[in-house]
């Protein structure tokens, strides 16, 4: 309606909205330097200002990128977390079976022990649910008015988050005396050392530990839970992935093995349906930058200080690059899509880290679930809501059956 580039207000923010992919791998890529990842303070306050995704570039940026991408990148996580992500499936599907659920909650549930076991390595179970009580407290409060006055949400959540401080840095001191810095990216923390940054602070450790945490919880479990949806609806699609499934089935009886990180590189069509749930779902809408001097993009002049916000969903849903865009339909992948017209986990110096172990965790779960179980949406499945990202109404309410109760 209004272009590739237009400006416009938000909460009285001057902002320039970016739909090109041209002008957003210029925001992103190109000219990152000119763009400064930017947040609401209250939301700056809650995750930790010092969480890598808060950084623009330097030193501390950098070394941090680097460590956190080396607890991510593929031959880390194939040696370190996978059993662990199949374990936690595989205790957890039968807790699920012939019962109703609120999909978008136990996707939470799996997502969280997955970024809990990514962040911290081999925890206590008391120390984990300290955790995670705390983690689910100051989440309540992420998207509320920042108001600081007893007994609000945000109130809430700024006492979680201290409380959650002090369990994080009781955990750091135990493994920094007891000189066992253990697992998970806590333990690469603690190791780091860097030619201009000696050490890592506690705060530092800290707020990246949460910022990992806050950035694998709430989008994966959004994304699983449009999986699921989308599947629901496309039973013709189901039943492609669960052959696909089954011939993985096949091949590890007869081979007699376990499910491996090079069997997850054999599945296509669930990588396709995965590649296509972010495409449509788009959790990631857009996201913050702020110009950190006066800019020129594409012929128009950026004020300093001036928001951008790249619009993802708008690239993923444009006729021009992905045609019948509303239509779901994960052959389109077949094909690669054009430069920069594809952007879930963002794009450049801030790209996510952690889109690696997400792919895995949702393959795992896809593998165990559509050989086992069917689902089924209780009433109306149909209709959208923001929790803060966009998934199905009411959280996807589904009843989970096993497939051997099914009649034929």
């Amino acid at each position: 309606r209004y272009g590739n580039i237009f400006k416009t207000r938000i909460l009285g923010y001057p902002c320039v909205m970016i739909s090109s992919p041209e002008a957003t791998k210029s925001v992103l890529v190109t000219h990152a330097h000119l763009f400064k990842p930017t947040y609401p303070a209250s939301k700056e306050k809650l995750i930790g200002p010092e969480a890598v995704f808060f950084q623009h570039l330097g030193d501390y940026h950098s070394m941090l990128k680097k460590l956190v991408q080396s607890t991510f990148m593929p031959s880390a996580i194939k040696n370190s977390v996978f059993d662990e992500v199949e374990q936690i499936v595989l205790k957890l599907l039968p807790t699920w079976s012939n019962t109703t659920i609120i999909a978008l909650q136990e996707m939470k549930r799996y997502a969280f022990e997955v970024a809990a076991i990514s962040a911290f390595g081999e925890i206590m179970e008391i120390e984990f649910k300290q955790i995670k009580d705390l983690y689910r407290n100051l989440e309540k409060g992420y998207n509320s008015y920042p108001l600081y006055v007893p007994g609000t949400s945000y109130w809430k959540s700024i006492k979680a988050r201290k409380l959650l401080n002090e369990t994080i840095r009781r955990l750091i001191h135990k493994r920094r005396d007891n000189n066992d810095y253990g697992g998970g990216l806590l333990g690469v923390l603690l190791k780091a050392r860097g030619d201009r940054i000696k050490k890592l602070t506690d705060s530092q450790i800290i707020d990246n530990l949460i910022g990992v945490i806050f950035a694998a919880h709430d989008t994966t479990a959004s994304v699983l839970t449009w999986v699921l949806k989308y599947l629901h609806d496309n039973v013709n699609l189901l039943e492609a992935v669960t052959e696909e499934h089954e011939g993985i089935k096949n091949k590890l009886v007869m081979e007699n093995r376990g499910l491996t990180w090079d069997d997850t590189r054999q599945m296509p069509l669930s990588g396709r349906v995965i590649q296509e749930t972010l495409r449509s779902a788009s959790i990631l809408s857009f996201t913050f930058r702020e110009a950190v001097q006066d800019v020129e993009l594409e012929g128009y002049n950026i004020p300093k200080g001036w928001k951008v916000l790249p619009l993802f969903r708008t690239i993923h849903h444009s006729a021009d690059f992905f045609p019948q865009p509303e239509t779901f339909d994960p052959s389109r992948f077949e094909v690669a899509p054009k430069p920069n017209t594809f952007l879930p986990f963002g794009n450049g110096v801030h790209s996510c880290p952690g889109s690696e172990l997400a792919k895995l965790e949702m393959l795992i779960l896809l593998h165990h679930l559509t050989l086992s179980y069917r689902w089924q949406v209780v009433e109306n499945g149909d209709g959208i809501q923001y929790s803060p990202f966009p998934v199905p109404k009411h959280g996807l309410l589904i009843n989970i059956i096993p497939r051997n109760k099914i009649p034929t």
